[in-house]
């Protein structure tokens, strides 16, 4: 299976959301990038719809067609008929005006391979007596099918897509011919390339509008209803049986759009409960004008409808229909079996994902899979990683958090902007004589320390650090750090506790103070017994008094 859809690696965020709107759960999380598994992926393009962040591209056949063009040989456009809702007011004679200006050589309707489709459809449930016939026209209902049902495939018409028919068709009445289906289908492109020699390129409605702003090529407004065009209708929800006018009696006749409610119908089909009944079944909800480029970039779904149904006729297309032979085309089961852990292996991931109990599965489902047993199956796979847990995260973090929290030495609360305690560690209770957080949680700060710090960080937003204050009511001097958090209005205190280191200090003041006195008590003895010496010798005292009073400032020093 080829890619059709190119990533950039650099948009996903890790968000999640793809795998939670992935009807078959094929998208695959390494490297902190979403990777689509193109064995199991079913090609409906939901996760193209809903990345926020564009993150998948659906892979782009413009530059294939140019080289096409410059071929020589005649390029023939087959135009989904959900053209005339995606392009508003814009009819098939105004469509191969401007496709022409891009060097098609023409351009014909879809819709034409869809009477051939639809009559092939009307004989097999008259003529072949089947149980239960499903429509073959979505490819991404056939992909459905041939990975996840495979056991249905009987159930599975054998007939070409209109796409595919049309452009048999084309190239029928001209070999030289080349095909370019358009329309708004992302699994158009791998069926292409399945079924080589049909469809030689596929585009998107997107990427024709694209390539014609690049031209400067405007598409006129011009409607003119043809009453021979009832295949029309084939691009909505129910648009098949519309068409079905020959319809066997002997069938009931549903139709489904959806991959979910596909999913339930093909489930209750292998139960056995559904019998003699012939289902159309669409991947998009409602249909093809429901198809990923039109939801992502043309989401007017009523007006898509009413559009469609205005422009379809009551009449079938006047052209030949096919042998029946030339209809026919085989599914093959695809493979997307994965290995299966264990009873034992999936507990053993459950524990590394804090689920130690039933209890503990959450199965709220914000990693994508439904269940947190489905989530043990894909880490085992490799599909998913443990981090993709949200309240594992959360809950790991939070454990974190409170652990550092809890076992600093340093003193902190947290107050909200009424200036109410909202957390408290053991450090900042012990070094306030609180005997428990639950005595101060919720109350005002007031209560324990004096407010006008914290009055004044709040009002102008500017922190204090390292302040050291004396909290004269617990007899503690703390270094006071007060730090405002303007996302959640929050300030943030940490204390630590400097009541030794101040003591420490005034030990040694003190005794600084006590050498000095000492000092000055000696220097007047020395004085005194200078002054009688020199007295007595009739000698100055001028210099023992100079080198006295700098002993005593030397021992101030100290």
């Amino acid at each position: 299976m080829s890619s059709c859809f190119t990533l950039k690696k650099s948009n996903c965020k890790n968000c999640y959301k793809c795998i939670r709107h992935c009807p078959v759960k094929s998208i695959r999380f390494s490297g902190s990038q979403a990777h689509i598994i193109d064995n199991e992926c079913i090609l409906c393009g939901h996760c193209f719809v809903v990345c926020p962040q564009n993150a998948k591209q659906i892979a782009d056949e413009t530059e294939k067609v140019k080289v096409l063009l410059q071929s020589g040989d005649p390029v023939i456009v087959s135009l989904a008929p959900s053209f005339i809702a995606n392009y508003e007011n814009v009819g098939i004679e105004s469509m191969k005006e401007g496709l022409k200006k891009l060097g098609f050589a023409d351009v014909e309707e879809t819709a034409l391979g869809a009477t051939m489709v639809k009559r092939e459809y009307e004989r097999i449930l008259n003529e072949e007596g089947r149980d239960v016939v499903i429509s073959s026209c979505c490819h991404s209902i056939n992909l459905l099918i041939q990975k996840y049902f495979p056991k249905e495939l009987d159930c599975l018409a054998d007939v070409l897509s209109p796409m595919q028919a049309h452009c048999t068709e084309i190239k029928k009445k001209n070999p030289k011919a080349k095909t370019v289906f358009i329309g708004p289908c992302v699994a158009k492109k791998d069926e292409a390339q399945m079924y080589d020699g049909i469809v030689d390129a596929v585009l998107t409605f997107e990427q024709l509008t694209e390539w014609l702003k690049a031209e400067n090529i405007e598409l006129k407004q011009d409607v003119k209803k043809n009453d021979e065009s009832l295949a029309r209708f084939f691009p909505t929800t129910g648009g098949i049986l519309k068409t079905m006018v020959d319809a066997s009696p002997e069938y009931n006749y549903l139709a489904l759009d959806g991959v979910e409610n596909c999913i339930a119908a093909l489930r209750d089909i292998e139960s056995g409960k559904i019998h003699n009944c012939f289902i159309e079944m669409s991947a998009c909800v409602g249909g093809c004008i429901g198809g990923p480029v039109m939801e992502k970039y043309h989401d007017k779904p009523i007006n898509d409808y009413i559009a469609v149904a205005n422009y379809a006729g009551k009449k079938d297309f006047n052209i030949p229909q096919p042998q029946n032979a030339e209809m026919r085309k085989t599914f093959d089961i695809i493979d997307t079996s994965a290995m299966m852990p264990s009873e034992s292996e999936i507990k053993e991931i459950l524990k590394n994902m804090g689920k130690f109990s039933p209890a503990q599965e959450l199965n709220c489902g914000s990693c994508g899979y439904d269940t947190c047993r489905a989530k043990a199956i894909a880490i085992y796979q490799g599909k998913a990683e443990i981090s993709m847990c949200l309240p594992y995260l959360k809950e790991k973090a939070e454990s974190f958090s409170d652990t550092i929290v809890k076992n600093t030495p340093n003193g902190l609360f947290v107050l909200n902007d009424k200036l109410e305690v909202q957390q408290i560690n053991s450090a900042a209770l012990k070094i306030m004589n609180i005997r428990s957080a639950s005595d101060v949680m919720g109350e005002q700060v007031i209560r324990i320390l004096d407010p006008a710090p914290f009055m004044n960080v709040q009002k102008t937003g500017r922190g204090v650090y390292n302040q050291r204050t004396y909290l004269a009511e617990y007899g503690r001097y703390v270094e006071q750090t007060i730090v405002p958090d303007k996302e959640s209005r929050m300030l943030i205190c940490i204390m630590r506790d400097v009541t030794d280191e101040e003591s420490e200090k005034e030990k040694k003041e003190a005794i600084s103070r006590q050498t000095v006195e000492v000092a000055d008590k000696v220097v007047d003895k020395q004085m005194r017994i200078v002054q009688e010496i020199a007295s007595l010798l009739g000698e100055t005292a001028a210099e023992t008094k100079i080198a006295l009073s700098k002993l005593k400032e030397f021992v101030a020093d100290e």
